[in-house]
């Protein structure tokens, strides 16, 4: 009896850590503000292409620009940007969601 007490003890704190911490790790997320404080998705564009990405469609959702590239090794790459501050969203699809 008191070792399933401690196990259920023990699982209920991991599941209150887990959902404290999911905020956390969710990473960036699309901007909130209005579109007149987007950077251009052509500065975008030019970051990545930097980087060795060939951009094929930037597409604005919400906040997001959700980018379609291809990598330096032929990869396909589908991923989400915040429009403000260009830092990587954890959800390709982000800006569908909000």
């Amino acid at each position: 009896m008191k070792k399933e007490i401690n196990m259920y003890r023990t699982l209920t704190i991991a599941a209150v850590a887990a959902l404290l911490a999911g905020p956390a790790l969710a990473g960036a997320t699309c901007a909130k503000g209005p579109a007149s404080q987007y950077k251009p998705a052509s500065a975008l564009k030019a970051k990545l292409a930097a980087e060795g990405l060939k951009v094929h469609r930037i597409k604005e959702e919400n906040g997001c620009y959700e980018v379609y590239a291809i990598s330096a090794k032929g990869e396909k790459i589908n991923t989400a940007f915040n429009a403000v501050t260009f830092e990587q969203v954890g959800n390709a699809e982000a800006g569908e969601n909000n």
